[in-house]
């Protein structure tokens, strides 16, 4: 393993953590640390900036390919499937559910879910046909 990648492996870790601490510390309103919150997420995101030279340095500019549709299509699908899953997650999770509440959730996170696994035969149909 080369030094940079080292480098690299090491600030995503650090970085990542810090800024997660952070952002606890800033949403959970029992430990009522939001001000110190902002700070200790914006020291994680710096350190996450950090990457950049370190990869830029290492890592030879790539030449631009056309955009693949095709991959933007299952980018969006992707998201929006992750989207109604964590809506329906959230509506079972939080608060003080009702039987409704509970049957919504459950049923709009299982379409979320069935639109994130059905991505990838959307992308393999999409890639074969335009070939």
């Amino acid at each position: 393993m080369k030094k940079e990648t080292l480098l690299e492996i090491i600030f995503g870790t650090i970085g990542g953590l810090v800024f997660a601490i952070g952002m606890c510390m800033c949403l959970i309103p029992e430990w009522k640390l939001f001000a110190s919150g902002v700070v200790v997420a914006i020291l994680g995101f710096i350190i996450l900036l950090c990457i950049i030279p370190v990869y830029r340095s290492n890592h030879p500019k790539k030449e631009h390919k056309p955009i693949n549709f095709g991959i933007v299509f299952t980018w969006l699908i992707g998201i929006v499937g992750a989207l109604i899953m964590g809506y329906g997650m959230s509506k079972v999770m939080v608060g003080d559910p009702t039987k409704t509440d509970l049957l919504i959730g459950i049923i709009t996170s299982i379409v979320g879910l069935l639109i994130c696994v059905l991505n990838y035969p959307i992308y393999s149909y999409l890639k074969s046909n335009r070939d």
